[in-house]
């Protein structure tokens, strides 16, 4: 059959049941790839600067006579290497592949070819990563069916998005593609952040996967910055004009569930936080947030703490367009989160009639 070179869109339909193969160096992969994909590089890092530089100071046969010196030794390695992916050890008949580089180039040509050859059903992007990263950005311009769930601190939002995915609403955990829970003391316990270009990736792949445009999905009501990525400009621009179902909890029962959620992590990088917000929370309550920590005063601790995330979070929330109508206030008892989703669902509906 040969290899098929394929567009975008289709590539991105393929991949919903056959694996990608990013043929870049792990260096390009690493700092940024479409998700699910896997490193299947053709050249190290190394190599791969060796023949760039051989390519401009040169000439282009003399960068491809390297990459074939490279290239040659290491076909059978990568024949093996796409049949462990794929679990069809001497028999690829039949099996399909996705592959890509940089800009659908003599990369991704040379691996397709080889694989190809070898009996795999091969398809090439493209345009490879760079027409994927077009994408990317275009998917932040559309206008997506976006609701928030917002609340105070502690009012347990993960939870309820949590809730409303078992009971079959499309949710998108922004916190968890950014590895990062918004405030201070967001990314301790948590896994290292990606870079900003990949929590784009991941971002746009959930709008894409959650058929954003068509039916609403529900999203925290979060700042723009989560650590050391931000949410996309154009998704942030339909959040601030999106509704928010705010869960209206008692204080003290988000005192108790911040506790139970922050209480156990390492003393000194709750210090540490602290710290970090030392100016904007003011020296004194500062002071006697980690004298109170050092105390074993967990609660008192975070009850300063609580008091100026509060405060925080409602500056942010008048600053929305139009916010006391977009903005609806909903009591809740505690931080229950089924029971809380079912309250929004019911309001939402109630509201909708």
């Amino acid at each position: 059959m040969g290899v098929q070179v394929v567009e975008i869109e289709e590539f991105l339909k393929l991949a919903k049941d056959y694996p990608i193969l990013d043929v870049r160096s792990p260096g390009e992969y690493s700092h940024a790839h479409i998700p699910g994909a896997i490193s299947f590089p053709l050249f190290s890092d190394e190599e791969r600067a060796k023949i760039g530089t051989l390519y401009k100071q040169e000439s282009r046969e003399a960068a491809v006579r390297e990459g074939l010196d490279i290239f040659g030794p290491n076909m059978r390695r990568m024949t093996e290497q796409a049949e462990a992916i794929t679990g069809t050890q001497g028999a690829p008949q039949e099996k399909t592949l996705l592959i890509h580089c940089w800009r659908g180039g003599m990369r991704s040509g040379g691996v397709a070819w080889l694989l190809d050859l070898y009996g795999f059903k091969v398809f090439t992007l493209e345009g490879g990563y760079k027409v994927y990263r077009n994408w990317v950005l275009n998917m932040f311009e559309k206008r997506h069916l976006i609701r928030l769930v917002g609340g105070y601190t502690g009012s347990g939002k993960t939870s309820i998005l949590q809730s409303l995915k078992k009971k079959g609403h499309q949710v998108i955990d922004l916190e968890a593609l950014a590895s990062h829970k918004g405030s201070a003391f967001g990314n301790i316990g948590m896994p290292d952040q990606p870079t900003p270009e990949m929590f784009e990736n991941l971002v746009a792949m959930e709008l894409y996967r959650q058929n954003s445009q068509n039916q609403e999905v529900w999203l925290e009501d979060e700042s723009q910055r989560l650590g050391t990525v931000n949410i996309p400009n154009g998704l942030w621009q339909v959040m601030l004009q999106s509704s928010v179902s705010f869960v209206h909890v008692p204080f003290e029962k988000r005192l108790e569930h911040i506790v139970s959620e922050y209480g156990t992590l390492p003393k000194d990088r709750l210090v540490n936080a602290i710290t970090r917000i030392s100016k904007k929370l003011g020296g004194l309550e500062a002071k006697n947030a980690i004298t109170y920590l050092e105390e074993g005063k967990t609660a008192e601790a975070f009850s300063i703490l609580l008091k100026y995330y509060d405060k925080y979070y409602e500056k942010s929330l008048h600053k929305k367009p139009a916010w006391q109508q977009s903005v609806s206030f909903i009591d809740c008892a505690d931080t229950d989160a089924d029971r809380n989703a079912d309250t929004i669902l019911g309001h939402n509906a109630a509201t909708v009639v």
